[in-house]
């Protein structure tokens, strides 16, 4: 078949390769430049992640497997130990903070305690038994807890209030407790191992650009390919030019073309559930920092909007070549003015 994919982040371009050797495919990208929500600029030869730093890490042996059949690891990569950490009341603490309760004040821990234990004592629910969000974190982790931690910076990230998070939004990306190693990493101040980001690989050159750049390969790719119209009978139709039998869309789904809208609506379907559906994007300041060991740093106090900060330039030595010292990303949630965060990095 002829198959036409519009945006070439992640998804499409993975996309594009599973389908390429069966199918005649064309990936339609708007932008100068492929990589969509992964993609890297070098700004004085050091490496941008403009969306985040982003790291490739899976469970599933067969996503593994796919995606480095496209990469040498060993010679391509670097294999690094996550060490994330929390900024909270003046110290920088250990992350996941239920870890390392010890580094907290002994009133507060003593609280804290006192409510896992209830919590464990109690029938378990799965997560998907509570009503929202904020209830799940309440019954997982307790009141103290949440009000310290959970609550002030999911509440940053998502400028939302928790009630409103519904649960089936958060499958697969749910902190879940565990008792056992919880008493265990406080009294033996292990560091955390079994997380899914508790090590990543990271290209040794040009971070996420590179595996955007890799997966690029082989494609039929249009850049900077504006689509005016489009036309969905028979045979996709675009802009009177390029016929297609098949449409896979990567892009926002809020912005899908309007033949598209028309087919959704036609099926019965409510647009106004899709256009209505909510997000936040960030705001993100490239900075250079003193020397540090932390890859992520989490802020939740409202002392500053910043919510993050990625050191990018602990994930390889080739991210900081333009500079004598290492780069981060200071990470804001949704539109803040650039004078406004500038005026933020000196809180």
């Amino acid at each position: 078949m002829k198959i036409a994919i519009i945006g070439t982040g992640i998804s499409g371009l993975s996309i594009g390769q599973m389908l390429k050797d069966h199918h005649n495919v064309t990936l339609l990208e708007n932008k100068p430049k492929i990589g969509g929500l992964i993609k890297c600029e070098r700004i004085n030869d050091c490496l941008f992640h403009k969306v985040g730093g982003h790291v490739f890490n899976t469970k599933n042996p067969r996503v593994f497997d796919w995606f480095w059949s496209f990469f040498n690891q060993e010679e391509e990569f670097i294999r690094a130990t996550r060490n994330a950490k929390i900024y909270l009341r003046g110290q920088v603490i250990g992350y996941p903070i239920e870890n390392f309760l010890y580094k907290l004040d002994s009133e507060l821990v003593e609280k804290i305690i006192e409510e896992l234990i209830s919590i464990s004592k109690q029938q378990y629910q799965q997560p998907f038994d509570y009503s929202n969000f904020e209830a799940f974190l309440i019954g997982n982790f307790g009141e103290t807890l949440y009000k310290l931690y959970f609550e002030p910076y999911n509440q940053k990230i998502w400028q939302t209030d928790l009630k409103e998070v519904a649960m089936e939004w958060l499958e697969g990306k749910l902190p879940m407790p565990n008792f056992n190693e919880i008493i265990r990493h406080n009294i033996l101040r292990e560091t955390e191992g079994t997380m899914v980001h508790s090590t990543f690989y990271y290209p040794k050159n040009e971070g996420s650009q590179f595996i955007v750049n890799r997966l690029s390969n082989g494609l039929d790719i249009r850049h900077s390919y504006q689509i005016t119209e489009m036309d969905i009978n028979h045979q996709i139709t675009i802009n009177n030019d390029l016929k297609f039998d098949k449409l896979i869309f990567t892009g926002d789904i809020r912005n899908l073309p309007a033949a598209v809208d028309e087919l959704l609506v036609n099926k019965g379907f409510d647009l106004n559930t899709l256009k209505s559906l909510k997000s936040n994007g960030t705001s993100n300041l490239f900075c250079e920092t003193d020397d540090t060991k932390i890859s992520w740093l989490y802020i939740p106090e409202n002392f500053t909007k910043a919510h993050r900060i990625i050191y990018t330039g602990n994930f390889s030595p080739s991210n900081n070549r333009g500079s004598a010292r290492k780069t981060c990303v200071v990470e804001f949630s949704g539109f803040v003015p650039y004078e406004v965060m500038v005026a933020e990095l000196s809180l």
